[in-house]
């Protein structure tokens, strides 16, 4: 089977069968990664052994302390061989054998592409066929990603938040839309999440959402726009009551001012008018004409 130069990252935790069914994926696809690098969180010491053992060829990072996703994908991309770096969490994966072939591509006809986002699939929702609809957009997802290191380091990268919910991939977004970088959106790659996303209604998720809302405006927000931080996380709030996730809802608001003390020597802010440009475009995506 051939493989292409592409760097396939997984940030993996506590799922072991799901980590070794996402690695088995990538041995599926042809072309396969030339290089896969495995970051396990939290001192997992049990699941890095099994890792080992079961996939002897690839390369593990092991963390003792938890530095969450984002933590885990500064070193992974850090430590990656190629320019080109797919991403997946433990429990993602690509739905297409050429996968990886067709990033490729799409690095190559988007020179000016810092991040690649592909169609995201969650349980029990209908797969449907891969298509050529794309997008330039503000956000992505970090479980079915794909950088371009030498732009990725750029910025100062990820912060690492044990609970990144609200902050990781936004963050990132608009430091990159700062610069004049651009994130496609496109339905030419398609991700599986095997995940029913009842995670997300737990209750240090919910207080950690919150406070990382606040968080990311205190970062990155001018202070004279503060205020749309504070919609955003009213908005929150809202929509959190209104579906009956209570529980973290007074934590979360709480724990505000020493999150963002703890987090102070991250302060970077950008421009209103990079703000206000960035928020535009998460409203009303670019449409591509085409992509081939």
């Amino acid at each position: 089977m051939d493989s292409i130069n592409i760097t396939a990252i997984v940030t993996a935790y506590n799922q072991p069968d799901k980590t070794i069914e996402t690695l088995n994926k990538f041995k599926q696809c042809n072309p396969s990664p030339s290089e896969i690098i495995v970051h396990v969180d939290g001192g997992k010491v049990e699941l890095q052994s099994l890792l080992q053992k079961e996939f002897p060829d690839i390369k593990i990072i092991l963390s003792q302390e938890n530095i969450g996703p984002g933590g885990g994908r500064n070193k992974l991309i850090k430590m990656a061989q190629y320019d080109l770096i797919a991403s997946f969490d433990d429990d993602s994966y690509p739905l297409d054998i050429d996968y990886f072939d067709r990033l490729l591509k799409l690095f190559t006809g988007f020179p000016d592409a810092s991040i690649i986002t592909a169609k995201l699939y969650h349980q029990n929702e209908l797969i449907e066929d891969a298509t050529e609809q794309s997008y330039w957009v503000a956000d992505f997802a970090g479980c079915a990603c794909a950088y371009r290191k030498s732009i990725f380091f750029n910025t100062t990268g990820y912060i690492p938040l044990p609970i990144a919910y609200g902050m990781e991939e936004v963050d990132l977004a608009l430091r990159l839309h700062a610069q004049g970088y651009r994130i496609l959106q496109t339905d030419f790659i398609r991700v599986f999440h095997n995940t029913d996303r009842k995670r997300h209604s737990n209750h240090r998720v919910t207080s950690s959402s919150l406070a990382n809302i606040a968080l990311l405006a205190f970062l990155r927000y001018p202070i004279l726009c503060w205020f749309i931080g504070l919609l955003q996380l009213i908005s929150r709030i809202i929509w959190l009551i209104k579906n009956q996730r209570y529980q973290g809802i007074a934590t979360g608001i709480i724990m505000i001012p020493q999150h963002l003390w703890t987090h102070r020597q991250f302060r970077q802010t950008v421009s209103a008018s990079v703000l206000l440009s960035y928020l535009s475009l998460k409203r009303k995506p670019l449409l591509i004409e085409s992509i081939i």
